[in-house]
């Protein structure tokens, strides 16, 4: 799929606020509200744009909870061939508490950023993903105390 300088500027006006109406996304981005529309139904139906939700604000919730842990995870494993490395991403992924995960290198071989409530669910997590699997040989974490940034929208060229 070809993309023009309208698509461009529509993928960038919708990363900052997809809830907007279309007749303002069509202002912003200077094209009538029908071709506005035409246009991101085309995106999403070459799946450039996959979900629209809402970004919740951890440490606010985490205040309004009474509690909240993030942790950065650095897994080495033993053995590094692609059905180990396959196997540990899988059981990663499918934890509710691993809220990312990157195979990397050099370095070690998973970057795992984590939430969970406090630290014994932090010990939970533990137990299940880095103890529980002969293959992990060292793990390094790093708790977060302060978040300085947080973004979830993705370079684009000049929009």
């Amino acid at each position: 799929m070809e993309l023009d300088d309208i698509d461009w500027s529509l993928l960038a006006a919708l990363q900052q606020d997809a809830a907007q109406p279309n007749q303002a996304l069509a202002e912003r981005v200077h094209v009538s509200p029908p071709t506005a529309l035409r246009r991101v139904r085309r995106l999403r139906e070459a799946e450039l744009i996959t979900a629209q939700v809402a970004l919740l604000d951890e440490d606010r919730i985490a205040a309004a909870q009474g509690h909240g842990l993030t942790a950065i995870a650095e897994v080495s494993l033993d053995r590094q061939g692609a059905q180990h490395l396959d196997a540990f991403e899988r059981r990663a992924v499918a934890d509710d508490a691993v809220r990312q995960c990157y195979r990397v290198a050099p370095g070690p071989d998973f970057v795992l950023i984590v939430r969970m409530a406090d630290m014994p669910g932090y010990q939970l997590l533990a137990e299940r993903l880095f103890t529980q699997d002969a293959n992990v040989r060292n793990v390094r974490v790093f708790f977060a105390t302060r978040r300085a940034k947080f973004d979830t929208r993705i370079p684009l060229r000049d929009s």
